[in-house]
């Protein structure tokens, strides 16, 4: 009978504890579980050019840090200027803009090893200032934004406030560059209910994009 009542009372004393664990176990699983799901982080602002792979490209005003091994007269922070050259000492002006960091490094040490043999350098986008887009039209905020990420036409819209109640959300304008220096620019129609029930993709943005919403 005392083993009886003994055994009764130890498991008075331990099931909150046993309870408390299986809980916790739950929750870690259920923790992980939400872990997996949740989407990766988006990566800086980039855009399809060529073959369709993801890349940065320079743009002007981004400010870079150009460092030269073991030749700090040659290391320096500057700024894109307006015709997408940067001025670095010894070699003059670089073109940068439309070259990926890396493009811009093999150019940089190529024109080095004109006066020393090893060469080892390093370019590294400080400020990503040159990925604006322009929202007119019917939106709560419209104008000119810089953006820091990957963004879509939604996501833009409502940077920029959203719609408007006079806003006609099912004839929206994207209008972008072409690709290759040409003049004429591409003009895409956008209907907002074809992106919801995704019968139309909601496109990412690239520098120079221009959303009218009437």
């Amino acid at each position: 009978m005392a083993i009886v009542i003994f055994l009764m009372f130890f498991g008075i004393l331990l099931g909150p504890l046993l309870m408390k664990g299986a809980a916790a176990g739950d929750l870690a699983e259920s923790r992980e579980g939400v872990a997996e799901d949740l989407p990766p982080l988006p990566p800086l602002p980039a855009f399809y050019k060529g073959s369709g792979v993801l890349k940065y490209f320079i743009g002007p005003e981004d400010v870079l840090e150009i460092s030269v091994w073991k030749n700090e007269d040659l290391s320096r922070v500057t700024t894109v200027r307006p015709d997408g050259m940067i001025a670095l000492p010894l070699i003059g002006d670089v073109q940068a803009a439309g070259l990926t960091p890396e493009e811009l490094r093999k150019a940089i040490v190529n024109k080095l090893k004109e006066y020393q043999e090893t060469v080892v350098v390093s370019v590294i986008v400080q400020e990503v200032n040159s990925f604006k887009v322009f929202i007119m039209g019917e939106v709560a905020a419209p104008g000119t934004y810089t953006l820091k990420r990957n963004t879509t036409i939604l996501q833009a819209i409502a940077m920029a406030g959203g719609f408007t109640e006079y806003a006609s959300r099912n004839d929206i304008v994207l209008i972008r560059e072409r690709s290759g220096g040409s003049e004429e620019e591409e003009k895409i129609d956008i209907r907002f209910k074809d992106i919801i029930h995704k019968q139309h993709k909601n496109l990412l943005l690239r520098p120079g994009d221009t959303i009218f919403v009437p």
